[in-house]
């Protein structure tokens, strides 16, 4: 009993010396939180080849977007053209006057059997700036590269003479005949790829033709040239101005 009041006596004595002993904890216990570490910003992807802004548009009709007929084009070939070359051997004597075009890494040039791989230099160069434009178009779109095809340029009288014996419809006064007239096909196309490489997946001819009208719409609304829809020849008849 004594020593029940001896305890008893002892924490009343410290509850007098030390009061805040005795008083409640007010509130909740505080928790520490951990802070987050921030996220690393994602990098954005890249747009797909085929996102709107490089989508194939194509013309609204080819017939519409090139009308440009002979008889237009011809006044622009007598003005920026040479005078028409008798046959290949004169062809081979005016080079001052011509560019040979018969070997290029944007365009082929088919094998030529009516006409002569000859340009007037400013001729030369819209069709140097076509064929790395088309390159430049099919890249940006996430399209195989492709060159386009030459299958006409300058003309002879000599060449001009057996294809009016062939065919009745061909012209005597061809823009051809001014080294500033070249035909490019829309039907066919050479497909650029390493030959000791994987082969190019396959690219419709349509959706290349496509993408080349988008190229030539272009090239004549910057005043650069005159484009006939050629329907029954499958190509693009130009010629510079």
């Amino acid at each position: 009993m004594q020593g029940f009041v001896a305890v008893v006596i002892l924490l009343a004595a410290v509850r007098w010396v030390f009061p805040a002993v005795a008083k409640p904890v007010a509130g909740k216990a505080s928790i520490t939180r951990v802070p987050r570490t921030p996220r690393t910003p994602r990098t954005p992807r890249p747009p797909s080849p085929l996102s709107p802004k490089h989508r194939i548009f194509s013309v609204p009709s080819f017939a519409e977007a090139f009308p440009d007929t002979n008889a237009v084009q011809l006044v622009a070939a007598r003005q920026w053209g040479v005078t028409p070359v008798e046959n290949r051997e004169d062809a081979e004597s005016r080079k001052r006057e011509l560019v040979y075009i018969g070997a290029n890494p944007y365009y082929h040039v088919d094998p030529l059997y009516s006409s002569i791989p000859y340009l007037v230099p400013r001729a030369a160069v819209l069709l140097q700036d076509i064929g790395r434009a088309f390159f430049d178009s099919l890249y940006v779109k996430g399209i195989p590269l492709h060159r386009v095809i030459v299958t006409s340029v300058l003309r002879s009288q000599e060449d001009v003479a057996k294809l009016r014996r062939r065919n009745g419809n061909a012209t005597e006064n061809s823009c051809h005949l001014y080294g500033t007239t070249f035909d490019i096909c829309y039907n066919r196309y050479r497909t650029v790829e390493n030959p000791d490489g994987p082969p190019r997946r396959m690219v419709r001819n349509d959706t290349l033709k496509w993408v080349l009208s988008e190229v030539l719409r272009d090239m004549r609304e910057q005043q650069r040239c005159y484009i006939k829809y050629e329907v029954k020849q499958g190509c693009f008849h130009l010629t510079v101005r």
